[in-house]
């Protein structure tokens, strides 16, 4: 079952291995072996780090025959950046408003 929730998508690209995975599935798709290559550890650890990405619905693997192909999903990490850009948005406006209320309060003391 995939799971395309925030927290899924956050904890499946917590992991700095993982995220190496993402940003090479980026430039296309690949075989398991090829994404393994550059890794210390074991095939069995980097299928592990496969299956978190994959149950959060960020990339997609296929096996034909002996070779297992992983893609990454287009579109698996909007809810990523839909709530990185909530976040920016309302620290802005909360940044804003302090900026506004620093400049009544600075004007208010400029009268005595």
């Amino acid at each position: 079952m995939v799971d395309h929730s925030l927290g899924a998508v956050l904890q499946a690209v917590a992991d700095p291995t993982r995220r190496a995975m993402v940003e090479r599935l980026a430039r296309g798709a690949t075989t398991v072996g090829e994404l393994a290559a550059p890794l210390a550890m074991s095939l069995p650890a980097v299928m592990k780090h496969l299956a978190v990405l994959e149950a959060a619905g960020v990339i997609q693997t296929q096996k034909v025959g002996r070779v297992r192909t992983c893609t990454l999903q287009p579109g698996s990490l909007d809810v990523l950046r839909e709530w990185v850009e909530h976040q920016q948005t309302a620290w802005e406006r909360a940044l804003d408003d302090l900026g506004e209320f620093i400049d009544t309060q600075t004007k208010g003391n400029d009268h005595d």
